[in-house]
Parts: C-alpha cells; sequence; structure tokens
C-alpha cells in the first residue's frame, strides 16, 4: 500500500524549484517513472507517494543533489535527471558531491564546465595528476572533449606552452590518397571532433589564430614521428586504430613538462585484426607504471542524448550474449 512522504522545500527559491520540475514537469516524470512513484508540489512541499520508505530516501537524496547542482549555477537537464535516478538505484549519490567543487574548464560562453559523470570526474583526476591518461570507453562519455577542454584551461594557466592534437588519418578502411583536395583537406574531416572542442572552449577566431602561430596544432598520428615534444598537452584521439608501432611511437614523443591524453573506443577498432591494436596492447603491457593512470567509461557515463545509453547497452548485451554463444 502507497504512503505519501513530504520532502519540504521551503528553504529553496521558487525558480530552482520550478527548474526541479521541468519543462511541463519532464523532470518529475522522468523521476516517476524511474521509481514507479508520484510526485506532486503542494505549498513548498514535495509530496512523495510510493510503497517503500527506502525509495523515498534515495528520491530525498537525489532532490538535494539536484538543488546541489542548481546551486553551482549547473543548467539541469533531462540527462542530469536520468543520470541521478541510476546513481539513485546503486546508492552512489554519496560520489556525486565533489562533482562541482572544481571546473574543468570554462566555455566561450563564460559558463564553467564541469564532470557530468562520477567516471568524467575520475577521468579529470588523472588528467590533474597523472602525467600520462589512457581514457577509453563507448562512444559520447565525452572523453574527447574533456581532454580537450582540461588541455585549454593547462594551456590558459600556462602550465604547457602548446596543445597537440592527433589522430590516426586512415580509419574504416579509407584511404586518404582517394580522398579529393589537398592534406589539409583530405585530413580535416578525421580531425572534426578535435576542432568542435576547441571552438567551444576559444571560440573558432581564436583558435584559428592559434594554430597560425603554433600554439596548436592538430595534425594526423603520422607528423609526429621524429619529434620531442616539450611544454605541450598531447591528445591522441581515436587510439583504438593505431597499430602497435605507432602507439610505441607517439609514446616516446613525450619530452620534459608534458602531459598526454589516449582517448578510444575499443568497441570500435578498424584494423583487419583486432589483436593488432596499439591501445589494446598499451593497456597489457603498460598498467602498473606509476605516472600513467587508465580509465574506463561506461555506457553510465554517456552525456549524449538518452537514447546514446540504451542503444549501446542494448550492443553490449547482445555482443556479451554472442561471446557466451561462441565459447560454447
Amino acid at each position: 500500500m502507497s504512503k505519501q512522504y513530504t520532502i519540504n522545500l521551503k528553504e529553496y527559491p521558487m525558480d530552482w524549484i520550478v527548474k526541479l520540475c521541468g519543462p511541463q514537469d519532464k523532470h518529475f516524470s522522468l523521476i516517476c517513472d524511474a521509481f514507479s512513484v508520484q510526485l506532486l508540489v503542494r505549498d513548498n512541499e514535495l509530496r512523495v507517494l510510493c510503497e517503500d520508505e527506502k525509495v523515498f530516501h534515495r528520491i530525498e537524496k537525489l532532490i538535494a543533489s539536484v538543488m546541489e547542482m542548481l546551486e553551482n549555477h549547473v543548467d539541469v537537464q533531462e540527462r542530469d535527471i536520468m543520470y541521478l535516478c541510476r546513481l539513485a538505484k546503486t546508492d552512489k549519490l554519496d560520489q556525486l558531491a565533489a562533482m562541482y567543487q572544481r571546473p574543468i574548464g570554462k566555455a566561450i560562453s563564460g559558463k564553467l564546465i564541469y564532470p557530468k559523470t562520477i567516471g568524467q570526474r575520475y577521468l579529470f583526476q588523472c588528467m590533474s595528476h597523472s602525467d600520462i591518461v589512457f581514457a577509453t570507453g563507448v562512444a559520447g562519455t565525452g572523453k574527447t572533449y574533456l581532454a580537450v577542454v582540461y588541455a585549454v584551461s593547462q594551456l590558459k594557466n600556462g602550465a604547457v606552452r602548446k596543445i597537440i592534437l592527433t589522430r590516426p588519418a586512415v580509419e574504416a578502411g579509407e584511404n586518404l590518397g582517394f580522398l579529393p583536395g589537398d592534406l589539409k583537406e583530405k585530413v580535416d574531416p578525421y580531425l572534426r571532433p578535435l576542432y568542435d572542442a576547441l571552438y567551444d572552449t576559444l571560440g573558432s577566431e581564436q583558435v584559428e589564430k592559434l594554430i597560425e602561430k603554433g600554439i596548436i596544432e592538430i595534425a594526423p598520428l603520422a607528423y609526429m614521428r621524429g619529434r620531442t615534444l616539450d611544454n605541450a598537452f598531447i591528445i591522441l584521439d581515436e587510439a583504438q586504430n593505431t597499430t602497435r608501432s605507432q602507439m610505441k611511437m607517439f609514446l616516446t614523443r613525450m619530452g620534459f613538462q608534458s602531459k598526454i591524453v589516449i582517448t578510444g573506443d575499443v568497441t570500435q577498432i578498424d584494423l583487419i585484426r583486432k589483436q593488432d591494436s596499439g591501445l589494446l596492447n598499451a593497456k597489457q603491457l603498460l598498467s602498473g607504471i606509476e605516472g600513467i593512470s587508465f580509465v574506463e567509461l561506461t555506457s553510465l557515463d554517456v552525456v549524449r542524448n538518452p537514447l546514446v545509453q540504451k542503444i549501446i547497452e542494448r550492443y553490449e548485451r547482445e555482443e556479451e550474449g554472442y561471446g557466451k554463444n561462441t565459447s560454447d
């Protein structure tokens, strides 16, 4: 039998309560669906109708987390509510508190950029404390974006003098020689996600100026050969498509006062033989070395359209089932 519980909202401004409810009470609908409860705001009180007191306490913590986000000027959206619901169900909301204590960087609009998930916070911590970070995970977990945002913040505060962004130039069986245009025109489509993250944090005009000055360099991986990169923040994106020799070449470019972040998705290896991936090899070979961190982001860390997470989870379940069938 359902019982009615109440959460006092008197201490919060009315505009926060409106944001808690969401557009057309969409946030409340998501919470109700996730916990099979009913929510109603009356006289500065949130009334929760549910059968289990434990569920109520989870919702109580969830509401407090939303208000904490609003206090930190976070623009709470549907994906945030869905993420909070998942954390609340697994009693992990307490890990969320430290996420908004320190921003990763700032967008061109002036908005502070914070980690959106616990996995992203861990990635931020690793980038802060380790010289080399391997960040792997499925699409939409923000690996590349966070790395670029942090690199820009390091450039702005003088910790590094240069940002170098690179990725393998040949992917999914496509050879650059068959693409139209000069080398820059051939390579740019592969590097577009890196440009997008830079534009979000610096603006297109500033990015172009820094590229002209050589302070930001965006180039295919082959251009790293034979160089020593000092005082630089270096990001290797799509690392799952490097070979073992390419990964070794890249890692040994690191000079003094430099940081390296390597991102990739091991479920999207386009090499003919997946076991040749330099990313997979490095994860096995280099684990345990002081100064090198490994971060694994999961579908729980997806920050794109909520459908992306559901799609990824379905594919993961299918692959798990396929793996069991083939091993029988």
